[in-house]
């Protein structure tokens, strides 16, 4: 009866995982309302909230210093702004009939029921770990939390050997294997793809394979694990394939994410194709009217070529948060979709892409022309102005603006948020080539390079009609 006279003053949200989509939209929904009418319960299973997941590479590799300076709210500062933050306490179902989630102590295992007015999901994603033989051993690593950034740098500091392997070469593969020669490993990347970045087209992938090698990386590409090696001691000892065994005394798993939806998938919760859950433009969970979700375990709109995707980035986590907490705490917001944009390094070379692929565009049945140019950062005349490679992508018939690939040294990896911004509104890569887009030799030719790929891709598109 207590429950029930609680329930009837104030109401309670239960807020499942954490991290950026979680707490963001816990904190936006207090800012919205205060404790005397909502009640916010978190639980998170492990020992951090709020951090960047997308910094751990740059603190394994010695970039960041501090794990701390990862995190963005400590749980004593969320429940300093009266949310209920309890960590190392995992909810494990969902009871949708009853209103109700059932959470675990991880450390002492003690289960108990907390029941929801309205919930938010935000279980995020988890590494993919294949089924392989010796998968499992000791040595072995995924990355996808502090937990984990911390559990590798312990088996760094304890491995007399210098060999690690990197399992995938996607962002988290290409970073980790950048930490780990920061380290002062011998690295090998074993990536099943013709080029590693598989977010870019093969012939831009291509560039990142020559600056990897050019880090004295060994690059291993068309192979596929089959096993990981252990000793008599039953650490690794070794990554396999069906050609070769490449020695390791670290590996690391840089082959990608899965939305983390085990949870909702078992309490009946729509799942896409992909895998996530499914939302309304409120991030609402399609058919539910008191629960939402966001973050990494969740699909979103394609902006572009219209189908649902699973894009696991940090920006959009936060972004579905503070959507999540305005409509929890009685606002109204929505999130449109993306364009799908991402930036990364390796070491000088900078990788950034936006929009869709060659084989996306196919995918959507879309009809497009391609074009790649080579430029420069700056004037060409000017000092330390660094080569640039931009290929664009652009719909046949219509010109519209399909998608963009940049790599190149100092000042190109930002450049794709011109092409983003296109993207978003629509426009054609006629239109593109009237942008007034800021010009100094400092910073760019008088031509930028993303404008100088709109002009060849308009030509391309004329001359197709």
């Amino acid at each position: 009866m207590s429950t029930g006279a609680a329930r009837r003053t104030r109401e309670r949200l239960v807020v499942v995982g954490g991290d950026a989509a979680g707490m963001s939209a816990a904190s936006q929904a207090r800012r919205l309302k205060g404790p005397d009418e909502l009640e916010i319960v978190a639980f998170e299973r492990g020992h951090f909230s709020s951090f960047s997941a997308c910094g751990i590479p740059y603190w394994v590799g010695g970039d960041v210093t501090e794990r701390d300076a990862l995190i963005a709210r400590t749980p004593e500062e969320h429940r300093a702004r009266d949310i209920d933050l309890r960590m190392r306490t995992e909810v494990t179902e969902i009871d949708l009939a009853g209103g109700r989630v059932r959470a675990r102590d991880v450390d002492s295992g003690a289960q108990s029921w907390t029941s929801y007015d309205k919930l938010v999901i935000g279980t995020g994603a988890r590494p993919i770990r294949p089924e392989l033989p010796g998968i499992d051993a000791p040595g072995v690593h995924g990355v996808q939390t502090l937990d984990d950034g911390q559990a590798l740098l312990d088996t760094l500091a304890r491995t007399r050997g210098r060999r690690a392997v990197v399992v995938g070469a996607g962002y988290i593969g290409v970073e980790m294997a950048e930490a780990l020669i920061n380290r002062g490993y011998e690295v090998t990347v074993v990536n099943r793809g013709r080029e590693p970045m598989s977010t870019l087209d093969p012939d831009m992938g291509r560039m990142v394979h020559e600056a990897m090698e050019g880090l004295g990386i060994t690059m291993v590409d068309d192979a596929e694990v089959t096993e990981v090696l252990t000793g008599d001691d039953g650490r690794v000892r070794a990554v396999a394939t069906r050609d070769a065994e490449f020695p390791a005394d670290v590996v690391v798993l840089g082959i990608g994410v899965r939305p983390e939806t085990r949870l909702a998938e078992a309490a009946g919760l729509p799942i896409g194709a992909h895998g996530g859950l499914l939302t309304d433009l409120a991030m609402r969970v399609r058919g539910h009217e008191n629960i939402w979700a966001g973050g990494d375990c969740v699909e979103v709109l394609d902006l572009v070529s219209g189908q649902e995707r699973h894009i696991p980035l940090g920006t959009h986590a936060n972004k579905h948060g503070q959507v999540v907490g305005t409509n929890v705490g009685g606002g109204y917001a929505t999130f449109p979709g993306v364009v799908g944009t991402a930036v990364s390094k390796v070491c000088d070379l900078e990788i950034a892409r936006t929009g869709l692929r060659e084989k996306d565009a196919r995918r959507a049945g879309l009809r497009f022309v391609t074009a790649t140019i080579e430029s420069t950062s700056r004037a060409g005349y000017y000092p330390d102005a660094s080569p640039m490679t931009v290929k664009m992508l652009a719909e046949r018939r219509t010109g519209r603006l399909l998608g963009v690939q940049i790599v190149g040294r100092e000042g190109a990896g930002k450049r794709v948020d011109i092409a983003a911004v296109a993207l978003t509104a629509g426009m054609t890569v006629e239109q593109m080539t009237a942008l007034d887009l800021g010009y100094a030799p400092p910073f760019s030719p008088v031509w930028d390079p993303v404008l100088v790929a709109a002009r060849k891709s308009a030509r391309e598109v004329e001359r197709q009609r």
